[in-house]
């Protein structure tokens, strides 16, 4: 792969279609190259792999499914050892950047030559317009006493997400530039002096959690975070259904799992219980969200990820995927 300034990271299995309608996008537009993470994907996702002769194109095939997680971490790894990339740009591969957003980038950060450790976070929206709600960036509560009570305020309510992630005036491209704590892995730009001084992000969690965590990790190692609204990208995402429910349910496992770890970087060991009790409390209000007939297996999975969490379990679970496989839940849409 030759040199480049930008190096995108792209994680895919067996989702062959929206991943070649991100590489068309991705090489259309001046980036210096593209590392392409292959989950033991299918003979399909190979296949249409083979279709792109760009020498900007690499691809790493993993010979396990790793998860989003996993496969973050060998992109990252590969794109550090082997291109020399100054930034990463990280996404999945139903998730893209708006025409424009390469070009944009590369003239507001890119073409100033960045040594101190720096990210910065794109805005993320739906195909259909809206902003995509699983990619909306946002302020640690437990770093900021009055976010902190405006979250609780708000989360009394009913709304707690609202009292801490930033809200749609911030997504207007004249919107200013602004300092957050906790990005996605959409649309996320990081330097390479950044990757340095923190490493990789967790590849044993599997699927969720990851950019939350090494969000986290760079703020607390004091990397600024950026969220620029004029960098745009679209997530065409189908695990947040309405009411902002997960599908499929087998991703409620790992949502709570590993959010025990988000909860406790988050707070601190003072404050962990607080933070996990709020957590608990958002999980199981969202019970009322689901279909009477899946709300049994919802709470399977809260449990076994909220168990699982606290003992600081890793990787895959197979007994999960196997019992809503026995039990007849809906699979489809498995991505990771």
């Amino acid at each position: 792969m030759p040199e480049g300034r930008l190096v995108a990271i792209v994680v895919t299995h067996d989702r062959p279609a929206p991943l070649r309608e991100t590489l068309t996008r991705l090489l259309a537009q001046p980036i210096g190259g593209v590392v392409v993470v292959d989950n033991a994907s299918g003979m399909e996702t190979a296949q249409t792999l083979a279709t792109f002769s760009d020498p900007r194109l690499s691809v790493v095939r993993l010979p396990q499914n790793k998860g989003g997680s996993g496969g973050f971490e060998a992109g990252m790894a590969f794109a550090m050892a082997h291109t020399g990339a100054d930034w990463l740009v990280l996404m999945d591969d139903d998730a893209r950047p708006a025409p424009g957003a390469i070009e944009g980038f590369l003239h507001r950060y890119a073409a100033q030559v960045t040594t101190a450790p720096l990210a910065i976070a794109a805005a993320v929206f739906s195909p259909d317009g809206p902003v995509a709600e699983m990619n909306r960036p946002s302020r640690n509560p437990f770093w900021y006493p009055r976010v902190l009570l405006q979250s609780l305020r708000h989360a009394i309510c009913g709304s707690g997400r609202q009292g801490f992630h930033l809200p749609d005036a911030d997504f207007q491209p004249d919107a200013p530039v602004q300092k957050i704590d906790v990005a996605s892995f959409v649309g996320f730009f990081v330097n390479r002096s950044a990757v340095r001084l923190a490493g990789l992000p967790e590849g044993g969690l599997f699927l969720y959690g990851d950019d939350v965590l090494y969000s986290l990790c760079l703020r607390k190692l004091g990397v600024p975070i950026l969220f620029d609204p004029g960098l745009r990208f679209e997530h065409a995402c189908e695990t947040l259904g309405p009411g902002l429910i997960t599908r499929p349910l087998w991703k409620v496992y790992y949502l709570c799992r590993n959010g025990v770890s988000v909860a406790a970087q988050a707070a601190g060991p003072w404050l962990f219980p607080l933070a996990l009790a709020w957590f608990v409390a958002l999980w199981l209000r969202k019970t009322r969200a689901y279909p009477a007939a899946d709300r049994p297996a919802y709470l399977r999975m809260v449990r076994a990820g909220l168990w699982d969490g606290l003992r600081q379990k890793r990787g895959r679970k197979e007994s999960i995927h196997q019992t809503l496989a026995r039990s007849g839940t809906e699979l489809k849409g498995i991505s990771a």
